[in-house]
């Protein structure tokens, strides 16, 4: 069984959400997986008209005879994630393996108010770091 991965080889930005929708529409995969940090960056796909901004759900949604996952590591905001299946209607074909760690407002509050994090490293203030220190440090 063939398989495909698109990654971005600069610092993001560089169309692969369109890449993966594109693939998805063209070569009819069984299975679409997300993988990468979490909902730090985004991927915008336009379909059937209409504009899509995701975080969360693959890209490849667009074919609805995939099933798509959410990888190993990859961490996870509840209220986006359940924000953007509605707005797909993916409902019944998203997985998340039991491996992703989930992203608490105490993350997202620190990543918010924390100098450091703000002034120094650029943080997006979507709680990725602190979740991923959580992570790592086996506490989350």
């Amino acid at each position: 069984m063939p398989c495909i991965i698109v990654t971005g080889g600069q610092w993001g930005d560089e169309g692969k959400g369109k890449i993966v929708a594109y693939l998805a529409l063209h070569d009819k995969p069984d299975i679409v997986a997300r993988a990468g940090v979490g909902p730090n960056a985004g991927h915008t796909v336009v379909y059937e008209g209409k504009r899509y901004a995701l975080r969360q759900v693959p890209c490849g949604f667009v074919y609805s005879g995939a099933r798509l996952l959410v990888g190993p590591g990859v961490l996870i905001n509840p209220e986006v994630l359940l924000q953007e299946i509605q707005v797909t209607g993916v409902g019944g074909r998203i997985g998340v393996d039991r491996n992703c760690a989930v992203i608490e407002p105490k993350h997202m509050e620190e990543d918010r108010t924390s100098a450091h994090l703000k002034e120094e490293i650029g943080t997006t203030g979507t709680g990725c770091g602190p979740a991923n220190v959580a992570r790592v440090s086996r506490t989350a």
